[in-house]
Formats: C-alpha cells, structure tokens, sequence
C-alpha cells in the first residue's frame, strides 16, 4: 500500500468514525468493526507498525470515550479497566490473520471474516473464565462451556460486524484503488 495524502486521511477517518461507532448506545452486542479493521489493516497495510496501530489507536480512542463518558455519568460502561491489555493483544493477534488474506480474494476475506470472530470468541472468553471474571464459573470444563455459552451473543454480533465491515473496508479499498488506477493511465 502506496500512502497518498487521501489515503492516510481515508485511514485516520476510518479510525475515528470506527471508535466512534463503537461507542453508540444501544448498537446490538459485539457488533462493532475493529475485528474487521484489525482484517484489513494486515491484510493491506504493508508498514507492520502501521497495520497493528490502525485497530489499537481504534479501540484506544474508542475506550478513552466510553470512560470520559463513564467519569461523567452517561454510560455504565468503563473504557479501562482490568485486563484491558490483554484485549489491545487480541487485536494485535487479529491483525496476524489478517496478514495471511489476499484482499483480491473474496474467499480469503471470507474466511478471515469468520476465522477472527472465532478465534476472538475463544481466546477471550477463555481467558475471561481462567481470570474468575464474567459470572464466575467454576473453574472445570462445564464452567468454561457455561463461559463459553454467555459469550454467544457477542460471537453472533461480532460475526455479523465483521462481515459486514470486511465488505465495507475490502469493498470500498478496491473501488478506490481501482479509481486511482483507472484516473493514473488517463
């Protein structure tokens, strides 16, 4: 990826409006496009540095929101909190999928929009039940399944998001760069 001055403003305003909408009250659970962002970044990005920073700066401006909102009364929900790392590491793992998709094949998109829902799924709700937080379940295999069982809404959301954000960001990537293809012959 060739950074132009339209693409770094397309990135940073793909980063903003994606923390933003992570914060909308009422949006339905897990469904939010930083797993997506995370698919794209490694999938396009070339720059490492770049492709890791692009759904961190996300969630991180996105969780300083939540918790400014938070401090001030309007949202039950902390930006920061315990375990919080784990989660940026998360992402950063996504963006290593996102490394392994071709973005001019749609079956690899596809297949990376289901791979990091998945792997978000049960890693974080793994680890969520080894760390005793969620409702606490027993630390047994039917503790985890039950784990496992209260994260199924978000999982169901996040794939839906992810679809849907995968084919906005693949999409709209391809539609512009063919656009600068097609106006640099002319």
């Amino acid at each position: 990826m060739k950074f132009t001055k339209s693409l770094v403003f397309t990135l940073l305003a793909l980063v903003v409006v994606a923390a933003l909408y992570r914060i909308l009250p009422n949006r339905p659970l897990g469904f939010a496009p930083q797993i997506a962002m995370a698919l794209f970044a490694g999938s396009v990005i070339k720059d490492r540095k770049f492709a890791f920073a692009l759904p961190i700066i996300s969630m991180f401006i996105s969780d300083a929101l939540y918790q400014l909102l938070y401090s001030i009364g309007l949202s039950s929900i902390q930006g920061f909190y315990g375990g919080q790392l784990t989660n940026y590491i998360l992402f950063a793992g996504l963006t290593v999928i996102g490394f392994f998709i071709n973005q001019k094949k749609a079956w690899q998109i596809g297949l990376g929009a289901l791979a990091g829902p998945t792997v978000y799924f049960f890693v974080s709700n793994t680890l969520v039940w080894a760390a005793g937080g969620g409702y606490h379940h027993p630390k047994t295999m039917d503790g985890l399944m039950l784990t496992l069982t209260d994260g199924i809404p978000f999982y169901s959301g996040s794939l839906y998001a992810t679809a849907v954000f995968c084919t906005i960001f693949f999409g709209g990537y391809a539609l512009l760069t063919s656009k600068e293809m097609k106006t640099a012959k002319v």
